[in-house]
This record gives C-alpha cells, structure tokens and sequence, in this order.
C-alpha cells in the first residue's frame, strides 16, 4: 500500500482528503505546514505528498522544491484558484500533477494513482502500489468499487456495463485463460445492450476502444482453440 502524507492548513479538508484516502487503501499521515512535514519525512519516507500551495508560514512552491531537492517522493499540488500560472510554476518546481480546489475526491484519488504507476519502478509487477479493490489493465486501472476504468492521466473511460464487466474479467484474472463461455457468463449484455452471443465480436470491440494497435492487441490475447488471456506483468 502507498504511503501518502497530506499537507493541508485546513483542517476539514485534510480530514476529508485523509477519510476518503484511508477507505480506498491507502495509509495515510497528515501535516499541518512545513514543519510537520519535514518530521513526518524524517520519521518515515512518504510514496507521495499531497501538497496544497497556499499556506500561512512556507508556502506549497517551497516544499514542494524541498521535496524534490532531498527526496524521492511524487508530488501532487492543491490550489484554491485554477490559475495557470501557478500550474506551470508548480509543474517546473516538480510536481507530478496539480488539481484545483474545490476538487472531487474521485478525481483526487484517481490522479493519485495515475501518479503513482507513473513513477513506479520499470519491472514492478502491476499489483504493486495499488489500494484495495483497483486491478492493474495495462497503463489503465480498473477499479472494482467504482466499477470504472481510469487512463494513466486519471480520466475514467466511457465504456458500457458489459464492456466493464469484460475490463472485470480480465483484470481481476491477470495471467489466467478465460474461455469464451466462462467470458459470456461473466459479461451478459444489460439493459438495451444487444445480445451477441459471439463474445469474439465482443472482444473486437473492446480492442477498438482501449488498444493502441487493435490488429497488434497487447491487452487481451486470443490463445487459440482455448480463450482469451490478459498477460500479468
């Protein structure tokens, strides 16, 4: 689980980001400025600081280049004001992302993640560094709680309920053949949805929407004769 430390001089915000963080799987430590901060990095290192910018005393531009001066953390910066400038200004510092306040904590947790598989070790397996209840699908994480699946900038893909439930099948199966007939018990159509009973013609689909080369899919492998296969990494 990832070690994320919040740094907010609002305490109900902190407290929100913290609750919310904390249910998903996250372990979570919380600082209230500058000085919290550099103890709370010193007792124990953090994966990632959640940092909002404007504070009384050192501002988040300051920690944040602190942080990427003396250790090896992502870093996720909060505003009170959409301003470009303090975007790019925090992005040259170092941080890995920005999000405006008021922001959904959906969003914030999201992003969170999508930082995190970005700076996670080449050769890492895709089980690593995610929270309870989210399943690696190549650079896309599906999570299982939310029943979405979330592009490596942290925007959800809009995809059907069946389409989900076929993500579902094979994320939570990484390494593992599914043949067609477990696929089409898994991944009924729903609602107006039509019925195909070829789950290859289901497949096909699903490659349009989420591999880079449809005809080269790297997502979902046919094993011929048997299934489909989603390769663990």
């Amino acid at each position: 689980m990832a070690d994320i430390i919040v740094v907010d001089d609002e305490t109900d915000v902190a407290f929100m980001i913290a609750d919310y963080l904390q249910a998903k799987g996250y372990r979570i430590r919380m600082a209230s400025g500058g000085a919290d901060l550099r103890e709370a990095i010193a007792a124990a290192k953090a994966d990632l600081v959640v940092l909002d910018l404007n504070m009384p005393g050192e501002n988040g531009f300051s920690l944040a280049r602190w942080l990427r001066e003396h250790h090896d953390t992502g870093i996720l910066m909060l505003t009170g004001a959409d301003s470009v400038f303090d975007k790019v200004a925090g992005l040259e510092i170092g941080a890995d992302d920005y999000l405006a306040k008021p922001f959904s904590p959906v969003e914030l947790e999201a992003r969170i993640a999508a930082v995190l598989r970005r700076r996670r070790p080449k050769g890492l397996n895709d089980a690593d560094a995610l929270p309870a209840g989210q399943f690696a699908f190549g650079t896309y994480v599906f999570d299982a709680r939310a029943r979405n699946l979330i592009d490596a900038d942290g925007v959800a893909i809009p995809l059907t309920p069946m389409e989900l439930d076929l993500v579902a099948a094979f994320a939570t199966r990484a390494g593992q053949v599914i043949g067609r007939d477990e696929l089409l018990e898994l991944a009924p159509p729903r609602g107006d949805e039509p019925f195909d009973r070829s789950i290859d013609s289901r497949i096909t689909r699903l490659r349009r929407r989420l591999e880079k080369d449809p005809a080269k899919p790297e997502l979902i492998k046919t094993i011929r004769g048997v299934g489909y296969l989603y390769p663990r990494r």
